[in-house]
């Protein structure tokens, strides 16, 4: 049985012209194989004097036009991609020993679209919203308890729980998808798609 597709690597890597479709199909494969959070991704940004920062965000949807994550706009990355809108993605799924990498640039989701996540949200976590100043210092422990009991009792009604103007979601817009799997010896198979000028998907092999 060929296990390999035409350009020579493992056959998961089929033979696709658009990476947006390959990353649905192992996308798709690590939701029945990782314990916990197939949709984590470590994203990494920079603020304007190129100092890097990285954390572990989950991706809340994808399409043609990118991949969305939803955060606090005044958080450490938000601050920085109001500074520096350039960013990359990195999935990492040790069930299925691959990787996939990607480079673009962010821009912030439609208002509508932001609005229909956040009301998709449980209670607790649309008024952590309200209550957490996401990165900025605790005096203690308690001050934050007490901002989600006033918010509780603020918005007491479950169904009325409007979205914090600081509250959003980022559409990476990718320039391009490394598909990375792990091979015997770190002799790894890496297959990238890179955005040409006329806006056409390029596929390259890379040297592991």
């Amino acid at each position: 049985m060929n296990q390999k597709n035409s350009i020579g690597l493992d056959k998961c890597f089929l033979d696709l012209k658009d990476p947006f479709e390959l990353f649905k199909k192992w996308f798709e494969e690590a939701k029945k194989s990782e314990i916990n959070d197939p949709n984590a991704l470590a994203l990494a940004t920079s603020n304007k004097q190129g100092i890097p920062s990285v954390r572990m965000v989950l991706l809340k949807g994808f399409d043609e036009n990118g991949f969305v994550f939803y955060t606090n706009l005044n958080s450490q990355k938000g601050n920085e991609l109001k500074e520096n809108p350039n960013a990359s993605m990195c999935f990492h799924w040790k069930s299925l020993l691959r990787q996939i990498r990607i480079v673009g640039t962010l821009e912030l989701v439609d208002d509508k679209v932001a609005d229909n996540y956040y009301n998709s949200r449980e209670y607790e976590s649309r008024i952590g919203a309200w209550a957490s100043k996401q990165s900025s210092i605790l005096k203690s422990r308690n001050e934050l308890l007490d901002r989600l009991k006033k918010f509780k009792e603020k918005f007491s009604d479950k169904e009325k729980v409007p979205r914090p103007s600081h509250w959003s979601g980022w559409n990476l817009k990718p320039s391009s998808i490394e598909f990375w799997l792990d091979g015997d010896n770190r002799i790894h198979e890496r297959l990238k798609y890179d955005l040409n000028e006329k806006k056409v998907w390029v596929k390259s092999l890379l040297s592991p």
